[in-house]
């Protein structure tokens, strides 16, 4: 287990993001990927051993990958980044160069930290840019998941529309680094004026 990427968040500390261990990690991402809070996730009826077979197998795809992301130093959310134009939204989008899709889960805490939801987005959306050759990343959230909209607007997405998935009815949005570093500007500036961000 390696730790790919790490950010210091001004109000929250230290985030970082490290490679799956899937024999250590399997039964906690069941339990993050199964409970209510997940319900856009779709694998609220999956036991473990089909979590463990999921997250083999994005481990095993040349496209696809997934990443432990750690608070203070433990598990708190799940990260994973995929080349949208061989999975995921294959044929459903005029594909670029430089385009990486993103999904992102918070682990279910019974005493949410103010700001922690974002603080996460924040971080994994550094870390994909932190890549020379990301350009654009891609999201695809449910239509119907408004608070992760509000979350991807806040940090630089603009919605595209919405496609029609086997799963679900999405909402494509894009965001490219420029409207990231933007928006995170604008959150820096919002919090030196004192006003919640």
């Amino acid at each position: 287990m390696s730790v790919v990427f790490t950010r210091v968040d001004d109000q929250l500390g230290e985030f970082a993001l490290r490679t799956l261990d899937l024999d250590a990690d399997a039964a906690l991402l069941h339990a993050w990927v199964t409970h209510p809070k997940a319900a856009f996730w779709l694998m609220q009826d999956a036991d473990p051993a089909r979590v463990a077979e999921e997250y083999r197998r994005i481990a095993d795809h040349p496209h696809h990958d997934a990443y432990l992301g750690l608070w203070r130093g433990q598990p708190a959310f799940l990260a994973e980044r995929y080349d949208p134009a061989h999975v995921e939204l294959v044929g459903l989008y005029d594909a670029q160069p430089g385009d990486v899709g993103m999904h992102f889960l918070c682990a279910p805490t019974g005493s949410p930290a103010h700001g922690f939801t974002r603080a996460v987005i924040s971080t994994v959306m550094a870390w994909l840019f932190a890549d020379p050759s990301t350009r654009r990343v891609l999201v695809e959230p449910d239509v119907r998941n408004t608070a992760v909209h509000a979350l991807n607007a806040a940090v630089g997405f603009e919605v595209v529309g919405t496609i029609a998935k086997p799963e679900k009815d999405a909402l494509l949005s894009v965001c490219t680094r420029a409207q990231f570093h933007a928006a995170m500007q604008r959150a820096a500036a919002t919090r030196a004026e004192g006003a919640p961000a």
